[in-house]
Parts: C-alpha cells; structure tokens; sequence
C-alpha cells in the first residue's frame, strides 16, 4: 500500500495530501489517520469545481470522510461543503462560529477536531474576515512531527490576505499573524489557502525572516495593506452570499 499512499515522514499515522484548484489558485488539504481502523479523514478548504476529485481520492484511498472545514467565508472561489454534505451525507461542516456563517460544527479558539487518533487545535487569526482560524496539527509525541499549521488567507507564502473587505483590519492581522503562527516552534510547516507563483509550503521560520510584509513592523505593515491598491474579487458576489450558508445554498432551494 505504501506506493499509492503519501503519509508525513515523521509519522506513519497521518496520510496528507495537498490538492489544487487552477482557477482560484486555491489549495485543499485531505488529512487522514490512516493507521485508525476507519482511516478517518477530513478535508481544509474544498472548492466546488474538484469535489468529484477530492471524494474519488478519498475513496481510492479507503478513507472514511468525516469533516469538511473551511478556514474562513471565501470571498474567490465558492465552497465545496455543500456538494460534499449532499454526495456524503455522513460529512459534517465546520467553521468559525466568528464567520457568521452555516455550518453543522463551530469552532472557537482552542478547540479540537478528532479524527482517530489525531487532531487539529484552532487557533482564531482574524484580520484577513472576521472569521478566520488557522487549524494546526497536534502538539504531542503521538502526533505529526514537524507541526503543520493550515492557514487559510491569514498567512500567504511570503504574503498575507488582503483586508480591505469582510470585517478586514491590517492590524488585527498583524497582531493574529505574531501571537498565533509565529509562536509556533520554527520548523512548523505552513500550508496557505492560495498561491499565485507556484509555492507549495513554507515555515514559520521562514516566513519570520523573509516574508515581505510580516517581518516589518505593524504601522509599516498598516501602511502597506492600505496601499497595495488591489482590484475588487470577480467572485465575491457570488463567493460570499453562497458561503455565508456555506455552499448549501443549492441544497437548501431543493426538496429533500
């Protein structure tokens, strides 16, 4: 089995997998244990366009799909949760309950999704929405080793999100961004919800010392995300009414 599986160097329970979406340039992640009975798995931030490909992946790989989380309400792309729910019905929605958004499960800073024997901790990184979280692997001896921090748009490869719409503040990012990612131990890997010129991942003591933005200090990092001057989203219009029920909006006009 072990030619078809990607499992973490460093521990032989988690299966991981990062996915990408071409249009919106977006990242999904399938975790799973895959040394539980169940091989329990959950997938990050799933896109609307490759759910047939996330689930046809999860069933190649004998996975029992359990969760279906975004980071935070996706004003550039529309959420897969709700063509998820509707192909497995087993699956349950999680995000932020700062979001405002639907889903079957909220999470709040400190809490933890399962799955098997392995989980994720929530840390709240709001800046970017109002309802951002960064999800990160557990801290133990029987969990993933180097951590992984799942970021969403708080945190961009040698970037960060925009904030300029959504309940955005450059200087609350700032202060997410230092108290909740760049405490974590340097050699923590970091996986964004976007990239743009090919990146795949980066950690924290990278982006400590060469991200652009970050690494300057909060009024010079204020000046600079009142100014990058950037287009308004071609999606948000859509993107962000549909997610705010997070992707059930078609499910919900159906008769069940």
């Amino acid at each position: 089995m072990g030619s078809f599986t990607t499992l973490s160097q460093s521990s032989p329970k988690l299966l991981f997998r990062q996915l990408f979406e071409k249009e919106s340039s977006t990242y999904t992640y399938l975790l799973a244990d895959f040394s539980h009975p169940d091989k329990p798995a959950l997938l990050i931030d799933p896109v609307d366009k490759t759910v047939d490909r996330d689930l046809s992946l999860v069933k190649d790989l004998g996975l029992k799909l359990i969760y279906a989380m975004n980071t935070h309400v996706h004003a550039d792309h529309v959420t897969g949760t709700g063509l998820i729910k509707g192909k497995v019905p087993d699956v349950k929605s999680v995000i932020s309950k700062a979001s405002g958004s639907k889903a079957d499960v909220f999470v709040e800073a400190g809490d933890k999704i399962c799955f098997g024997n392995l989980f994720l901790e929530v840390r709240a990184t709001p800046g970017h929405t109002v309802g951002c979280v960064t999800y990160v692997t557990g801290d133990g001896p029987d969990q993933p080793q180097p951590r992984m921090a799942f970021t969403g748009d708080a945190l961009l490869i040698r970037g960060c999100g925009r904030t300029d719409f959504q309940g955005g503040s450059s200087q609350q990012l700032y202060k997410s961004v230092h108290s909740q990612i760049f405490t974590l131990p340097k050699e923590t890997l970091l996986y964004p919800a976007h990239d743009y010129k090919g990146f795949t991942v980066t950690t924290v003591g990278e982006e400590m010392l060469y991200n652009p933005r970050l690494t300057k200090d909060e009024e010079t990092f204020k000046s600079i995300m009142e100014n990058l001057n950037l287009p308004y989203p071609k999606m948000i219009d859509v993107a962000v009414p549909a997610n705010m029920v997070c992707g059930l909006q078609d499910l919900e006009s159906k008769p069940s």
